[in-house]
């Protein structure tokens, strides 16, 4: 019998690829992705083909509204920011960066994980070709993985030990694409966009953007992703 896992689902390139290495690694995946008042909230609409796809156990959309605190250009009005390259992107962090996010996410994951008896989190952050944002670094997941295993029923009773697994944080983008596309993903079902169109078509500009592009173009892989201006630099 395939241990659970709970895998954190957003519909983009990362997380659709850590679910495939959590799958490759026998795991009986369950998919949690959320509808958190994102601007680019079609991302939704791919993690439920890309979990369907997958063939997961169980595929949950959590809803919680972080709008109501805003401080970001995801959950609030302000513009997104865009730049001509990847080399425009600076060393602070981004508007696009939403407090707290992945500490919600994960809190959600680990009480999703107690309920199903997993004890093994999957998350796709990532350190290396990322928009600098803190809470996708090695120590904050450590730091959660310590909490984890203090304020869970199961941690304080010994019967299980929560592992936050993080298989992409080490990785470059390009290295991401070359792992996903040899476990068979369509990257095609993916978005990576901040500020997609109406339709679902990617800006081309924004950090996310140019990552993925940056990325297919070092992995020498064509990239499927339909842009509002296809001659976005990389």
């Amino acid at each position: 019998m395939k241990p659970p896992a709970v895998v954190r689902l957003s519909g983009g390139l990362d997380s659709t690829t850590v679910l495939a290495i959590a799958q490759d690694q026998g795991f009986a995946c369950n998919a949690l992705s959320f509808s958190y008042g994102q601007r680019h909230a079609v991302e939704l609409e791919s993690a439920e083909a890309i979990a369907r796809l997958a063939g997961v156990e169980k595929h949950v959309v959590a809803e919680i509204d972080l709008r109501v605190f805003g401080g970001s250009a995801l959950t609030a009005d302000i513009e997104v920011p865009k730049h001509e390259s990847v080399a425009d992107l600076g060393g602070d962090i981004p508007v696009t960066y939403v407090p707290a996010r992945n500490t919600v996410f994960l809190s959600f994951a680990l009480a999703w994980a107690e309920v199903l008896g997993a004890a093994d989190i999957f998350i796709g952050v990532n350190a290396l070709d990322y928009s600098g944002y803190p809470d996708c670094r090695p120590e904050f997941i450590h730091a959660y993985e310590a909490m984890a295993n203090l304020a869970t029923k199961a941690g304080v009773e010994g019967s299980t030990s929560m592992t936050i697994h993080t298989p992409l944080i080490s990785m470059t983008k390009a290295e991401i694409i070359r792992a996903g596309t040899t476990l068979g993903i369509d990257y095609g079902l993916t978005i990576s966009c901040y500020d997609p169109s109406p339709q679902g078509s990617a800006c081309g500009r924004c950090d996310s953007c140019l990552l993925r592009r940056r990325g297919f173009l070092d992995a020498g892989i064509p990239d499927p992703t339909p842009y509002q201006d296809s001659g976005a630099p990389a």
